[in-house]
């Protein structure tokens, strides 16, 4: 059952050196302040997965984290490239990573076969591709029913997920709201999950913006909850801030410097306090 921490003490718990990392949310629901926190204490060699690894994951790599990058698409949407990645993968800055690609259809599909228990998820895809050229975790297999062949990949499984959501109420139970990536999955197929929300609520179902359909992640399925105001800025919580669009354009020169990165992160990861309440 999950239980509501400090996002100090849920990152120092959950996020071990050497642990694989899933850090989802599409667009918006992004889960900066927690990547922070993972950056504030110096955590090393992780394996982090994201389908889109966008600023946070340029944050996490440029400041040392990441030892290898599970993805389907990478860079500054709207804008161009991750220099942090990019330096790290061409230069070794400020050490060499190891990149595994994937396309969109199989990164979901990969979710999913962990949300189920699943060994591998199976799918069409990736005829014609010179993905499995580069990545040795794609493979082919014959269908037993139909001949047809098909594409494997090994399911997601990693050790935690954090994601970032609008509202839990006081059992844990979590409500996401707005475009819905893979964050429900990302939660099922860990071992431990850390979800961030912008505020408690006694009961969700008596919010006014529950439905029927609404995307419900079980208390039980969660490691910890925390409250974290604005832990998906500068990217976006859908009922509570926009984007901001403007880091995302500065993002591209800031990061393109080591120096300039360097202080950047100072000032505002290392320097700054975890915006996360401790408790409901």
């Amino acid at each position: 059952m999950a239980e509501f921490l400090s996002l100090h003490d849920a990152v120092a718990r959950y996020v071990d050196d050497g642990a694989t990392v899933a850090m989802e949310g599409f667009t918006h629901l992004i889960p900066f302040a927690a990547g922070h926190e993972v950056v504030r204490q110096k955590k090393r060699d992780l394996t982090l997965i994201r389908m889109t690894p966008d600023l946070i994951y340029d944050q996490l790599i440029g400041a040392g984290c990441a030892k290898k990058v599970i993805f389907s698409w990478g860079g500054n949407p709207g804008v161009g490239s991750l220099h942090r990645l990019r330096d790290a993968v061409e230069k070794g800055w400020p050490h060499k990573i190891e990149i595994l690609e994937h396309s969109h259809a199989a990164m979901a599909c990969a979710f999913e076969a962990g949300a189920a228990g699943l060994p591998l998820a199976v799918l069409r895809g990736y005829v014609g591709s010179e993905l499995p050229n580069v990545n040795d975790q794609i493979k082919f297999i014959e269908c037993p029913f139909t001949g047809e062949r098909l594409a494997a990949v090994p399911s997601v499984r990693p050790d935690v997920s954090i994601v970032h959501a609008q509202k839990a109420d006081r059992k844990g139970n979590v409500l996401v709201e707005g475009i819905v990536g893979v964050q429900k999955e990302a939660v099922l197929a860990a071992r431990h999950s850390i979800v961030t929300v912008e505020e408690i609520v006694d009961d969700l179902t008596t919010q006014p913006d529950y439905h029927p359909n609404t995307c419900i992640i079980p208390g039980w399925a969660i490691s910890a909850v925390v409250v974290a105001v604005k832990g998906a800025y500068p990217s976006y919580t859908h009922g509570y801030y926009d984007r901001d669009n403007r880091f995302y354009k500065e993002w591209d020169v800031i990061a393109r410097d080591r120096d300039t990165f360097t202080a950047w992160l100072d000032a505002n990861v290392y320097n700054a306090s975890s915006s996360a309440e401790g408790d409901a």
